[in-house]
């Protein structure tokens, strides 16, 4: 039985000068035309393409001059970001669109046509050539499906094409290999997989963030021509370390098992809300905290990879004593992150534990349970066990780091500790 994945492949295009501002000048109408839609359905509340598009669709093509498909893809992507905010808990308000960007559907705004791409604008088509770099096995690929594209052009005169590529890939029905992840903040992400546990350290994500926070409070506080000036050169300069460094652990965790490895995840819809009632010092490393971005980026190259991710209830998975199956909150330091259950003494590494808990579900898992979940809050010894001896992990020294855009990976077996490094 196959499955679909869907992946989105970052493409970069080469633009000459002419069909720049021909992108440029379509991004502008077209981030001009989503904001008169969003106050459209901000005061009126309708949220239905064909009511939206009823009253706007003319207004839009004659005021901007929009193609017809273009006209139809702003109130489809205006009405898909109202969904996308309200779905994530926040309350009603007035969104705004102001990058320099548009979406294009497939086969009527662009196509890979002779080696170059096809692009439509307000102006006619443009053709121009693209990198092909990590786009080889999409484009021979038969069973191979484009999605609604996103062109977007930076100011340093780069330009992209964020193309959704689906394709077919073998469904896992047997996995043969349990991992259990544990996500977080100080560690990026710790695996267990029964008899080694790996762990990707987060100290660098951490520095880097207060060192951009810092840099913006600075420049704000400034409020001169070249401060603003740098604030706009570093732009999404965070987010895409952010995003390269989830792609080094998940491609990490990929290539360092097997195919049938199925791994465990803790569900975390909803956190958000949770963290943003941290205290103000603490709530920007919480907020900015990209665990869903690597959770996206780990499952399609997991399926890819003829791998499965699944998603768990995460209530006391970092309470429970794996050898005891005892559940107590005060068994945790987490100040220290240092776990030592209060039944048996069992101690080890906090995050650890976790990732240990995420592998005992897991298994379950495999037995036929749709979705396993401690039930055992009492406080009371469980029936739960763990058929691996204690290996203690004494936790590292703090110490300061320098920052790199790589993070560190530790792997503990049961008798020997050693340390390695992730490759992008």
């Amino acid at each position: 039985m196959k499955e679909k994945v869907t992946a989105t492949a970052k493409v970069q295009i080469y633009l000459g000068e002419q069909e720049r501002k021909q992108v440029l000048a379509t991004g502008c109408l077209y981030r001009m035309a989503c904001n008169e839609v969003s106050k459209y359905l901000f005061d009126s509340g309708c949220m239905n393409f064909y009511e939206v598009n009823g009253a706007l669709y003319h207004s839009l093509r004659e005021k901007y001059g929009l193609k017809s498909q273009m006209s139809q893809s702003v109130i489809k992507t205006v009405i898909a970001k109202y969904r996308t905010v309200k779905g994530n808990g926040h309350g009603k308000r007035l969104i705004e669109f102001k990058a320099n960007r548009y979406d294009l559907v497939h086969g009527r705004d662009w196509s890979f046509t002779n080696g170059r791409v096809s692009i439509n604008t307000v102006k006619g088509r443009v053709k121009v050539p693209f990198a092909t770099q990590g786009m080889e096995k999409y484009l021979d690929a038969p069973d191979c499906k484009y999605g609604t594209a996103t062109i977007v052009a930076h100011r340093d005169g780069k330009a992209f094409l964020h193309v959704p590529v689906t394709l077919e890939v073998e469904k896992v029905d047997s996995p043969s290999t349990v991992v259990g992840i544990d996500r977080g903040i100080r560690k990026l992400a710790v695996a267990y997989d029964g008899k080694k546990t790996t762990m990707y350290s987060g100290n660098a994500f951490k520095n880097r963030r207060a060192h951009f926070s810092r840099l913006r409070k600075e420049l704000q506080q400034r409020q001169t021509p070249s401060a603003r000036r740098r604030l706009k050169a570093i732009g999404n300069r965070e987010n895409s370390w952010m995003r390269d460094v989830n792609h080094c652990v998940s491609k990490a965790l990929v290539e360092s098992n097997p195919g049938g490895t199925l791994f465990v995840l803790e569900d975390l819809k909803g956190i958000r809300g949770a963290t943003e009632r941290v205290r103000v010092k603490d709530r920007y490393v919480s907020v900015s905290w990209a665990y869903y971005d690597l959770e996206q980026k780990l499952t399609y190259k997991a399926a890819l990879a003829g791998q499965k991710v699944v998603k768990v209830d995460p209530k006391y998975t970092s309470q429970r004593c794996p050898v005891c199956g005892c559940v107590d909150k005060h068994s945790r330091d987490k100040s220290n992150h240092v776990y030592k259950c209060s039944h048996c003494g069992y101690q080890s590494n906090d995050d650890r534990i976790a990732a240990m808990n995420l592998y005992q579900l897991g298994l379950e898992y495999l037995k036929g349970t749709e979705h396993p979940v401690i039930q055992s809050p009492s406080g009371r010894p469980g029936d739960g066990g763990c058929s691996q001896p204690p290996c203690d992990v004494t936790p590292r020294p703090k110490g300061r780091k320098k920052v790199g855009a790589q993070p560190s990976v530790r792997t503990t077996g049961q008798s020997q500790a050693h340390k390695s490094s992730v490759c992008g």
